[in-house]
């Protein structure tokens, strides 16, 4: 197996109530799962490959619960990546080289049998994790934008945040309130002020390595 780790900044946007019931081991709000996910990887490696500087995105469907599969997703990674980048973080992406069920990306790969042709694209994204704001776009293929939740009564940014001690995506994300469109791609999804959050990555093929 080729050893990989990775540190980077994430974005969520999926089309849950604020929360997200799959953090908390219930089922999801509306009966199914769909996600844009997107990356800003600030160091890593696979194997002797740097993928440090380097994004990548997922847009995700599935017809029901995550863990009952039947499911679709297509990645996109920015098309400054290298030939044996993109090798990597496909790898990486769909499960391969990570211990079962260690992380995610193996998870939401095994869930989704269907994978669509991965797009080499630039990606577009300013966000900042303690605002609980920015966005990530994607020309052609999706555009997200996010900011705090409002309070229910003033307006003013509530800020709620999750924390996984065993989680194996992340140990804290910043919960928001995010918008999202596809564009293009293979994946059709719309969200309007639902779940997202904000997350920093530490994690490896054998799962996440701590905050």
């Amino acid at each position: 197996m080729t050893e990989w780790a990775i540190q980077a900044e994430e974005l969520a946007n999926c089309n849950c109530n604020f929360g997200c019931p799959c953090q908390f081991s219930v089922l999801p709000s509306h009966g199914n799962c769909e996600a844009v996910v997107v990356f800003d990887i600030q160091s890593g490696h696979y194997g002797d490959t740097d993928l440090g500087g380097l994004r990548a995105a997922g847009v995700y469907h599935w017809p029901g619960p995550i863990h009952e599969g039947n499911g679709q997703m297509q990645l996109i990674i920015d098309e400054s990546a290298t030939a044996e980048q993109r090798a990597a973080l496909q790898a990486i992406m769909t499960g391969q080289d990570t211990d079962e069920m260690a992380t995610f990306w193996y998870v939401f790969s095994a869930m989704a049998p269907l994978k669509h042709e991965t797009l080499f694209v630039p990606i577009e994204l300013d966000w900042n994790r303690d605002e609980r704001s920015g966005y990530a776009k994607v020309a052609g293929v999706f555009d997200v934008e996010v900011n705090p939740i409002p309070h229910i009564v003033s307006g003013a940014p509530h800020r709620a945040s999750i924390q996984l001690p065993n989680g194996f995506e992340y140990r804290h994300a910043e919960a928001a309130s995010g918008s999202a469109t596809t564009t293009g791609g293979q994946i059709r999804l719309t969200f309007d002020a639902t779940h997202a959050h904000l997350a920093h990555l530490n994690i490896s093929g054998h799962g996440v390595l701590g905050a």
